[in-house]
């Protein structure tokens, strides 16, 4: 469990700001479940998605993030995860693959966390935020997560990350706008199983 609660360069759950606010959110809890919800709601419903508001402050870095208030669902993933190791819960980085718009291809990666709560195990949880028609909750042991998976293709990654893969973080810190976060979304290929 030690990679999943450790500071790196994108979860730098060491930063000064990043710890103040995960002691301001652990403050009068006793139990890992209030505290990752409090972590949960704070991601969810105070930084706002990038992409819903056109920010043109593209963060990754959860200190970044949490200095902005802003971040795509991804850079909010990794806020989330360094409150949470900052308050000594493990927490990694899980991924959705879904289709952009609609029901056909192309596809691209969805940012998830994922905690590790003493009486469920690992419970994975979607911080993007709330809008008309996505409603995530921090619900367990049932998991409440922002979109279903529905079409071909489409697939909950079951990996559960200590760090973000780099096909996010570079897309991430390339990016000096919307646009082009939206015109390079990240993604990755499927293995298929054959069988003989």
């Amino acid at each position: 469990m030690l990679g999943y609660l450790s500071a790196s360069e994108f979860i730098d759950c060491d930063h000064p700001d990043v710890v103040a606010q995960a002691k301001r959110l652990a403050h009068g809890q006793t139990g890992d479940v209030d505290i990752a919800r409090n972590c949960f709601e704070f991601v969810r419903d105070q930084i706002r998605h990038t992409g819903d508001i056109g920010s043109g402050v593209i963060t990754c870095k959860a200190s970044d993030v949490l200095e902005a208030r802003t971040g795509y669902c991804y850079a909010k993933s990794h806020l989330l995860v360094a409150l949470l190791r900052a308050n000594k819960i493990p927490a990694g980085l899980c991924y959705q693959r879904l289709t952009v718009e609609g029901e056909v291809p192309p596809y691209c990666l969805h940012g998830l966390a994922a905690v590790h709560l003493d009486a469920y195990g690992w419970y994975r949880i979607d911080p993007r935020g709330n809008k008309p028609g996505v409603d995530a909750q921090f619900t367990p042991p049932i998991e409440t997560l922002a979109f279903p998976i529905v079409v071909n293709g489409e697939m909950d990654l079951p990996e559960i990350w200590q760090e973000p893969l780099s096909v996010v973080t570079s897309i991430l810190k390339e990016s000096n706008s919307v646009e082009f976060v939206a015109d390079n979304l990240p993604d990755i290929e499927l293995l298929t199983v054959t069988t003989c």
